[in-house]
Order: C-alpha cells, then sequence, then structure tokens
C-alpha cells in the first residue's frame, strides 16, 4: 500500500492542474444539485419490528384518512387574570382561532376545546388540536405562517398563546459558535505548523471535503428521507477528520522536507507513510459509523452512512488534493523546524531545533514511571465514568426545548392546565377482528387500563368504521420522559397479553412517548451486538496494521474507559445538572436515547485515528531498530505535537456544535468534545505509552502462523526505503 501511495502522493503533486480542477468540478457539481434540491425538512421517523410502529401501521391501514403520520399542532390559550376561558369574550376569540385554522388548505381537521373536553378545570387553559394531511418534512411555509398568524390574532386579542408540536419544528441552526471552533482550529494550525500558508492547506481541503459531503446530502435529502440533522452530524464529523487528515499529511511533508528531500519526493513518501495511516484511521471511522445499520433504525442508518460517506471524502482529499496544492505551495511550505518570517521563523532555530521537544521530554518521563502514569489514567478516566451508572435514556420532546421557544411555554402551559402527563397521551389501539364480540372487548380493556397505576384519565375507545378496531386514548400522571410513564406502557402491553389470551383481541401501545419508549430498549439491545462488530472488525483491521495482537487489544481498551468517562460527563451536566448553565442547558432529563451508541460509534472511530497516527510512528521506529522505550520516545518526538494539535482541533469543532439550537445536536457535540478530550490526551497521550513501555517487545508480538497469512500493508513505509526517483511515476499509477 506504501509503494501505491507514494506513486499517488507525487502523481498528484506533478499532475496539480488536473487533480485540482476535478475536486473544484466535483464541488461544482454538489453545489449545482443541493440548489436545485428541496430543503432538508425533518425526516420520517420509522422503527422496524416495534409495538409502537405496528400500531401505528394498523391505524394507517383501519383507519383511512386519519393523518396518522400528518404533522401535528396544540394551540395553547391562557385567560388573563382573573378571568377564564369560559368567558364569553374569550371564547369568541378561540372560536375565531379555530375557525381560522380549519380553513387552511392542509388541514386535515381541528378540535373545538368546548366541544372536546381541552378546557381545565379550574377554565384558566384551553388548547385546540390542529392535524395536518401531511408530515412537517412536507408541510408548506404558508400552513405554518397561518398558524402562527391565527395565534398571533388572538394574542392580540388579550389572551397568552403558545403553539407545541412538530407543525413548527424548525431546522436547527447551529448559530456562530461552530465559527469559533473553525477560528480555534486555525490558531492550532497556524502554531503546530509555523507558517500561516501551511495552516490553511487542512482548512481549505476540509472544507472543500465537507462542502461536497454535505451538498450532496442536501441534494439527496428529498429522494432518500434525509433529515436536515443528517447533514449537520455530517459536517461535524467531516470537518474535524477532514483538518486532522490534512494536518498528518502535510506535517509528514515538512519532516521529509527537513530530511533533504525534493518537494515532490516529500509529496510522496508523506501520502506513502502519513497517508497510509489515514487511510486505516478512515476506515476505522467509516467501519464504526456504517455499522449503525445493525441497530436498524432507518434514521440512525441514513446518518451514519452519510458521515461515513463525508469522511471518505475527507481521505480522498487527504491523499489527492493535499499533495496537488503542496505543488502549488511550492517554497512557500517551509520544512519542519523552520517558521516564517512573519511568525518569528529564522531566530533561534538550531538551538531550538537541538532541544528536545515536549513530545520527547513527556514521553520520557512516562517511560521512566509507566506504572504510576498508568494507574493516575485509569483511575481518573474510571472516576470520571461513574455517572454512567445513572444513566437514563429518552429521547427530547418539546419540554426539553428552551424556554425561549414556543413550543416549550406551550408544553409547559399543559402541564400547569392539565397535568404533566397531557404532553405525552398514549395511544392504546385494540385490534379485535379476529374477537366475537369486538365492543365488549373494547370496554374491557378501558377498564383494565383504568385500573393500572399511574393513570390520570382514559377517554371511552373509539372504534373505526368497520367496528373491528377502536383507539383509546390514556393520560399518564407523571412526564413523557419520566420512568413512571415507561413503567405504564409496560404495565399495559402486560394487561392486553391478558386480553389477548381471553379474547384473541390485540392491544397495542403506540404515540410518541411510547414511540420514543421503544426506540430506547431497541438502542439497549442493539448495543451490545454493535460493539462486537465495530469494535471486532476494527480489531483484525488493527491487527494487520500493527502486525500485534495486544497493541490491537490495549487501543480496544483505552477506547472503552473514554467512551465511558464521556458518558459519565454526558451524564453529570445533562441529568444531573452539574455546570448545566455554563452548557446552557434549561431542563436536565434523561440522555438522549441515540447518544451511547452514537457516541461509542464515533469515539472508537476518533479514538482509532489517533491511535493509528501515534503508534504507526512507534512502530516504525521499533522495526527501523530501536529499542521498544526508545521507540515510544522517538514516535512522540515526530507526532505528539501533531496528535495533539488534531485533537485540540476536533474539540474545537465539537464544541462549537454545542451552540445548535438543536438539544440532540448540542449533547453529541458536548459529548464527542469531551470524549476526544479524554482520549487523546489521558488514553494515547498516557496510557498507550505507558503501557507499551511495560509489554516492551512483547507489545509486538504475533504468532508466527499469523504473520504469515496475513498481508503486509507496509504502514510505515518501509518499502519506500528502497525508492529512487521514478521519473514517470505517473504512468505506473494509471498501470496499476
Amino acid at each position: 500500500m506504501a509503494t501505491f501511495l507514494y506513486r499517488l502522493g507525487r502523481f498528484a503533486f506533478r499532475r496539480r492542474h488536473f487533480v485540482a480542477l476535478f475536486w473544484v468540478a466535483l464541488l461544482a457539481l454538489a453545489g449545482a444539485g443541493a440548489a436545485g434540491a428541496p430543503a432538508a425538512g425533518n425526516s420520517s421517523f420509522s422503527i422496524p419490528g416495534t409495538e409502537a410502529q405496528k400500531a401505528f401501521d394498523l391505524l394507517e391501514e383501519r383507519f383511512p384518512g386519519s393523518s396518522a403520520d400528518g404533522a401535528t399542532a396544540r394551540v395553547v390559550f391562557k385567560a388573563p387574570d382573573g378571568q377564564k376561558m369560559t368567558d364569553a369574550g374569550n371564547k369568541a376569540t378561540v372560536q375565531d382561532t379555530v375557525d381560522a385554522l380549519a380553513g387552511g388548505s392542509e388541514v386535515a381537521r381541528v378540535t373545538d376545546p368546548y366541544q372536546g373536553g381541552g378546557v381545565s378545570q379550574d377554565g384558566g387553559i384551553a388548547y385546540a388540536s390542529v392535524t395536518y394531511e401531511v408530515s412537517g418534512m412536507e408541510l408548506e411555509e404558508t400552513s405554518r405562517e397561518a398558524l402562527e398568524t391565527a395565534a398571533q390574532d388572538a394574542r392580540d386579542a388579550g389572551l397568552t398563546v403558545e403553539i407545541g408540536g412538530d407543525a413548527l419544528q424548525a431546522v436547527p441552526e447551529t448559530g456562530t459558535a461552530e465559527i469559533i471552533g473553525i477560528g480555534i482550529a486555525a490558531i492550532v494550525l497556524v502554531i503546530t505548523l509555523g507558517s500561516l500558508l501551511a495552516a490553511g492547506l487542512p482548512l481549505l481541503t476540509a472544507i472543500v471535503g465537507v462542502g461536497i459531503g454535505v451538498a450532496s446530502i442536501t441534494a439527496l435529502a428529498s429522494t432518500l428521507d434525509l433529515g436536515s440533522t443528517t447533514s449537520i452530524l455530517a459536517s461535524m464529523i467531516g470537518l474535524a477528520v477532514g483538518i486532522d487528515y490534512a494536518l498528518f499529511v502535510v506535517s509528514r511533508y515538512r519532516a521529509e522536507l527537513a530530511e533533504g528531500r525534493e518537494r515532490e519526493e516529500a509529496a510522496g513518501r508523506a501520502v506513502g507513510t502519513a497517508g497510509s495511516a489515514v487511510v486505516f484511521a478512515g476506515l476505522t471511522v467509516v467501519i464504526a459509523l456504517v455499522g449503525l445499520s445493525v441497530v436498524n433504525i432507518p434514521m440512525l442508518t441514513k446518518m451514519g452512512i452519510a458521515a461515513a460517506a463525508t469522511v471518505a471524502i475527507a481521505v480522498l482529499i487527504a491523499l489527492t488534493l493535499i499533495p496537488a496544492l503542496l505543488g502549488y505551495a511550492g517554497r512557500r511550505v517551509r520544512p519542519a523546524g523552520e517558521k516564517s518570517k512573519l511568525l518569528g521563523g529564522g531566530r533561534g532555530g538550531e538551538q531550538k531545533a537541538q532541544r528536545p521537544n515536549m513530545g520527547t521530554r513527556w514521553a520520557s518521563f512516562v517511560v521512566r514511571r509507566p506504572l504510576a502514569v498508568l494507574l493516575l489514567g485509569v483511575v481518573g478516566l474510571g472516576a470520571a465514568a461513574i455517572p454512567a451508572a445513572s444513566l437514563e435514556l429518552g429521547l427530547p420532546d418539546d419540554g426539553s426545548q428552551p424556554t425561549s421557544t414556543t413550543q416549550r411555554r406551550g408544553y409547559d402551559l399543559l402541564s400547569e392546565g392539565f397535568g404533566p402527563g397531557f404532553n405525552g397521551p398514549l395511544v392504546v389501539v385494540v385490534d379485535a377482528k379476529d374477537s366475537d364480540d369486538p365492543q365488549a372487548v373494547f370496554k374491557q380493556a378501558g377498564e383494565e387500563i383504568k385500573g393500572l397505576d399511574n393513570v390520570v384519565d382514559v377517554a371511552p375507545a373509539q372504534p373505526n368504521k368497520a367496528g373491528d378496531t377502536a383507539t383509546i386514548t390514556v393520560i399518564p400522571d407523571a412526564k413523557p420522559s419520566s420512568v413512571t410513564t415507561e413503567d405504564l406502557v409496560h404495565d399495559i402491553r402486560d394487561a392486553g397479553a391478558g386480553i389477548k389470551a381471553d379474547t384473541d383481541a390485540e392491544v397495542l401501545v403506540t404515540g410518541a412517548t411510547a414511540m420514543n419508549i421503544d426506540v430506547s430498549q431497541k438502542l439497549n439491545d442493539a448495543l451490545v451486538p454493535y460493539l462486537v462488530l465495530v469494535v471486532g472488525l476494527a480489531f483484525l483491521l488493527l491487527i494487520v496494521v500493527f502486525r500485534s495482537i495486544l497493541v490491537p487489544l490495549k487501543a480496544a481498551l483505552g477506547f472503552l474507559l473514554s467512551v465511558l468517562a464521556a458518558l459519565g460527563a454526558v451524564v453529570a451536566v445533562y441529568q444531573w445538572g452539574w455546570l448545566s448553565g455554563l452548557m446552557g442547558v434549561e431542563e436536565t432529563g434523561p440522555i438522549m436515547s441515540m447518544m451511547p451508541i452514537f457516541m461509542v460509534g464515533v469515539v472508537f472511530g476518533l479514538a482509532m485515528d489517533y491511535e493509528v497516527f501515534l503508534v504507526t510512528r512507534i512502530r516504525e521506529a521499533y522495526v527501523h531498530g530501536e529499542k521498544p522505550r526508545q521507540a515510544v520516545v522517538t514516535g512522540f518526538r515526530y507526532s505528539a505535537r501533531v496528535v495533539t494539535a488534531a485533537a485540540v482541533i476536533m474539540m474545537a469543532v465539537f464544541a462549537g456544535f454545542i451552540g445548535s439550537s438543536d438539544s440532540m445536536v448540542r449533547m453529541i457535540g458536548f459529548g464527542l468534545a469531551v470524549a476526544v478530550l479524554f482520549d487523546a490526551f489521558v488514553v494515547r497521550m498516557a496510557i498507550v505509552p505507558a503501557v507499551l513501555a511495560l509489554l516492551g517487545t512483547k507489545a509486538w508480538w504475533l504468532p508466527k502462523w499469523l504473520d504469515r497469512a496475513l498481508p503486509n500493508v507496509d504502514v510505515e513505509g518501509e518499502s519506500l526505503s528502497a525508492h529512487g526517483d521514478p521519473k514517470d511515476e505517473d504512468k505506473e499509477l494509471v498501470r496499476v
């Protein structure tokens, strides 16, 4: 592989006009597709194989025209102090609002609060439910404007009016914090590479890669039903790895220049060595992201594949566009150790070059006291992971929105007037098609549910036209995301099992709350198989890369420490409320149910990035004859600075998404930033060298039969030591 990539790097350097034109054309093509595509909305949400989804599908079949998947809105009215919603003036205002809403072109139906029991017992709060014929993703902007206009007219009449539901769900925005993250990345690159031009190359190529990825996602959003969150997460991961991969190639290029090589040769060797590490690091990220498909939740699968495609683009750009741009830069990109005059180059450079750098000093300290460093790192991460034992999972609802939003204020008004469980009604679907007396079954189901704990109200059964299926609305006494409500869902399903045994009628629980509970359960059930699949595949891949059993095993165990500690930090902030004010957390509660499995996938891929970049340099020194402990020091001398810079950049990019308006994106940004902090600076920079120092030559042990069976991918670029300066590498590349 090193030889092929070496030729690819030389080819891209020499044929830079062709390579640059190719990527610019690809960016333009993706941009044109995105410009002509419909805007991304909120993707349809389905959970194959769950009871909630089965009930939802049954509603679609037995209640045609009910718009079961249509967007919904709850318009909540509150009377001024000293008045009631039943007063004549307020009642007239509500009626005008209902009439205005009912005239909408996409509205399926509107419930009148005074006819549908939508007025609180004290008369202070009322609500009208609006159901649309199309989903929130397909809802036209004119329908949203009509909804807001009707609410504003009621406000002008003196009422407090808020709107809940998904009809007004906005496309999440990341805000200016993302720009700050990129700015921090630029500063780190300048400090690390000592040149404004060299620092600009990783930023430029990362932006090109993310631009192609996000534009392609936008272009395909309508066709593939991709939600707006998909492009945000793809840009988050693509930007972070794109900068890092390019940084590793550029820094290796400067190191090759410092060895006295010609620029084309240096570009070839940089791609052949650092590029090999980029390929395998990228493969681990792609495996981790594509592996999310084992969960069998379409939305999560699409997010993973879209992000994986963006990572693949980042790898290809690092291998081709970076050497091409280095060809354009020429002598303006200086050898390692030299800075541009603007940044103080030429002043005491030789003395600084002779002095051991920070990476050398740190590695020397670790190999002298490996056991103490190892114990301190493991104990520290173990302490950070303690809150993860209290992890509670759920999915965000309007109650997790900022208090500045109308959705959150509407949620709070409904809780005030009707109780917290009113925001998460359970829809019980009774399928009595195979029963002898459907009406008796409907009555029996309602009575049994009424007798359960934690039930505030059970509405009368509403049968369909055929009379063989009915829906029963159940109001819990606790908020939707509570453990009490989850227990109630299981109690109803247990009662339904008894009804089925007696009457052959099937009782199913659905609704947004039940759907969230089923998602959490499905993600919990998939976590172990996902870990086995992803870690197993990556373990095999790392055996090929490092030609060792213990090094990949140590990498996997270190990752588990990182991800548990990061989950502990997420629980402490978003569930316990520690530092919640600093992080902008207005409402603590269960952790988003897809957070653990998503973090496992992404963090594993990123952790293996640092493992590959750092340990390949150590192995390179070991393969070239250095003793194990000295190889650790040598590896750190050449890679610690760059790995540290890469980690800081990744943390800055992820932390930038904490400013997003979407609670899911905020939590993921925080979790990934903390995970990179733990993994890069505790596991890879402390635990890894300590373990390698303790293991010595045993770290690189591999059974002889396995050594013979494994392909030699030559990540260290050993085959390049015999390479001269071929004069027609581009022709050879075409033949390959």
